[in-house]
């Protein structure tokens, strides 16, 4: 798959504004008015849930600057949420933004893997 150029307008086609409307299934394990979240079809770790934000973001960027101040708490809420009721937060997790070619983000709607359950080891190895 062509990684994603975040300064490109939001496509609504994509695999995740679909599950989003209902359209592809997935296991979802926290949805409240500003985030969804699901088990990642491929999981990197015991623990890989996706968390989105419900509007129509392609990046963190765009996030930041068109959502609103509600929006933006209320996914950042979500996120500590869902680490809580998984048992993450004392041992530890990774939460991952991948924005970007660079980056190898890969789906043009703004997400964020939690990921845990494990060691993780370097974020980036030496």
């Amino acid at each position: 798959m062509t990684p994603v150029d975040p300064t490109q307008p939001y496509d609504d086609q994509n695999i995740f504004a679909k599950i989003l409307r209902g359209e592809l299934p997935c296991t979802k394990v926290y949805e409240d008015d500003w985030a969804f979240a699901f088990l990642d079809i491929n999981p990197q770790a015991p623990e890989h849930i996706l968390v989105l934000p419900r509007g129509a973001y392609v990046s963190w960027d765009d996030f930041s600057m068109r959502a609103s101040a509600e929006e933006i708490a209320g996914f950042v809420r979500a996120i500590g949420t869902i680490a809580r009721d998984k048992g993450l937060v004392e041992p530890g997790y990774r939460a991952i933004a991948n924005i970007g070619p660079d980056s190898g983000q890969i789906v043009p709607h703004l997400h964020v893997h939690i990921c845990g359950g494990r060691p993780l080891g370097r974020m980036i190895p030496e």
